[in-house]
């Protein structure tokens, strides 16, 4: 299988503190890979590294294999890594139809002049884009509730207008940054379907999860990381099995029937 996303010897450093070292990833086309590892372990760091919030000291990063790393964010974003944060970041006093289509501004192709004139390139540009956002929102399960304000939504249903619009710009690759936290179990599962409907629909997704049981379920395969660099790499039941991984979750490597019971 080929190779969408690459990491060689990926590095960031804050001061005297390395949070990410020589960190090699490899995702292949159309897969869930999942990013795991203790609190602190670097895993943010990457997803920051990969979509160009922060600028690698060290390593590349490759995409089809083009190099992405130095690039500002939206070049990274308009070469096709889209990304969601830990924290749900919509915009205050818009519609869930509207915080899709502010996803989308890779797709409008009018100039704001025109826009602000109103000419008709730019209203058939605007009506092609609303046309697109409300089929991201049915692809998420949200097409229902487009003219709601987002904000008074549930918190597990801003992780689908987030992800919805993430998909706005037509990702090669979709980083979600811990799209379960604080959700229940049967919330989890949700996005956990959602994630292999994307994928089943084309896309690649790495999935930062502190979620266990969601990664041995929804995964198809996982790196984990601790103090910045890589335990593991494998299918989920091959890294939960490897005794460091152990030892970095549960402080014992032996501790194999704790593992199991998060299933």
């Amino acid at each position: 299988m080929s190779l969408l996303l690459e990491t060689d010897d990926l590095g960031k450093s804050f001061g005297g503190l390395t949070a990410v070292a020589d960190l090699n990833l490899a995702v292949p086309h159309g897969c869930v890979a999942g990013l795991m590892g203790p609190n602190g372990a670097g895993k943010t760091t990457v997803i920051n590294l990969l979509s160009g919030l922060l600028r690698a000291d060290r390593g590349r990063v490759l995409l089809d294999g083009v190099p992405m790393q130095g690039l500002p964010p939206h070049h990274i974003a308009a070469a096709g890594i889209a990304r969601t944060y830990q924290n749900v970041r919509l915009f205050s006093g818009m519609t869930v139809l509207e915080q899709v289509m502010a996803g989308c501004f890779l797709r409008r192709g009018t100039s704001l002049m025109a826009s602000f004139l109103g000419l008709p390139a730019a209203r058939a540009a605007h009506r092609a884009v609303q046309s697109h956002a409300l089929d991201l929102l049915d692809r998420v399960g949200m097409a229902d509730r487009a003219e709601e304000l987002a904000e008074t939504l549930s918190y597990g249903e801003q992780r689908r207008i987030e992800i919805a619009r993430a998909l706005g710009s037509n990702p090669k690759l979709l980083l979600l940054d811990e799209p379960t936290a604080g959700m229940n179990a049967q919330e989890s599962d949700g996005i956990g379907r959602l994630v292999h409907a994307l994928r089943d629909g084309g896309m690649t997704v790495l999935m930062v999860e502190h979620n266990v049981r969601l990664v041995m379920d929804f995964c198809d395969r996982v790196t984990v990381m601790n103090f910045g660099r890589a335990l593991a790499n494998g299918t989920p039941a091959e890294c939960m099995a490897h005794p460091d991984v152990q030892a970095a979750y549960f402080g014992r490597a032996d501790d194999a029937e704790r593992i199991r019971s998060l299933r």
